[in-house]
């Protein structure tokens, strides 16, 4: 999906659905990082200004899954620490939950609790296979489902379809298809055209537009495009672990996993049994 559409396309596509405009801390501190030499001191201040989303930082930072051996308590130290690219995926997640978030609908509450866990959750399975997308893989984690809160706020009876869907999805029908089937449009798509409207790397928008076409992917053997699998991956496995089937979906089972979750396993060189293991022991990071 990394084309360009015209805007009529894009129009369709949403079907009236109003993206968000980007935060202003977004832009600013994106105008810093493009620069030729980027101030991690002027991005340490940018982000000192929002109360909220320094707090967010820190707690992020000092949280078990990030596993650094001392606490920080300062955004200069973070910034420092960190580094200005990752620094600015974790502020631009964060910032992405505070516009999006509407306190007049209660499911979104919930919706937001599991993102966070689930970014958390791939954020640690990044480290822990690997990965050279460790900051991407969190800020994916919160937003690849960015489309679902703007699904609910333009279809009433989104959850329902949604629901149905995660109870049809299987090798033959994606959760994405039936929500096409009822609305002409899904949550991936208006997450893709979300995250490209706030200038997200393109690589995060594909694995946003791809997260429900991760079974074609991983079925895919060819070596052709292995950032998309190395993100996709950490995120299926994260989104099994937090139960996204349960909390989205109302399902008991988690069926896209029974297609997709071996193949997963499989490129990240996991058996059954390692994958329990890691689960079990990221559950327990959560739980301190």
């Amino acid at each position: 999906m990394s084309e360009e559409l015209t805007s009529e396309q894009i129009q369709l596509a949403l079907q009236g659905i109003s993206v968000p405009p980007q935060p202003q801390i977004m832009v600013d501190l994106q105008m810093e990082q493009y620069m030729p030499d980027p101030d991690l001191g002027a991005i340490a201040r940018l982000i000192a200004q929002d109360p909220g989303l320094s707090g967010a930082l820190l707690k992020i930072v000092n949280s078990p899954h990030y596993g650094l051996s001392s606490k920080i308590a300062s955004i200069d130290k973070a910034v420092n620490l960190l580094g200005s690219r990752t620094v600015i995926n974790l502020i631009n997640a964060q910032s992405i939950r505070g516009e999006m978030t509407d306190e007049a609908i209660v499911t979104l509450n919930r919706f937001w609790d599991t993102a966070q866990d689930v970014a958390m959750t791939s954020l640690t399975l990044a480290k822990r296979i690997g990965s050279q997308t460790v900051d991407e893989s969190y800020a994916l984690g919160l937003f690849h489902d960015c489309g679902i809160p703007l699904m609910l706020k333009r279809f009433p009876d989104y959850m329902t379809v949604l629901e149905e869907a995660y109870a049809n999805a299987g090798p033959d029908c994606r959760v994405v298809d039936t929500e096409n089937r009822a609305f002409d449009t899904n949550h991936s798509v208006v997450g893709y055209y979300t995250a490209k409207s706030w200038r997200l790397p393109e690589h995060v928008t594909n694995a946003i537009a791809n997260h429900h076409n991760a079974l074609a992917i991983f079925q895919d053997d060819s070596s052709r495009d292995p950032t998309l699998k190395n993100l996709l991956a950490p995120l299926k496995m994260a989104e099994h672990i937090c139960q996204s089937y349960r909390v989205l979906g109302s399902q008991d089972v988690d069926h896209e996993w029974e297609s997709v979750g071996p193949l997963v396993l499989d490129y990240v060189a996991l058996s059954e049994y390692d994958f329990e293991y890691l689960r079990e022991s990221i559950r327990e990071l959560g739980a301190r």
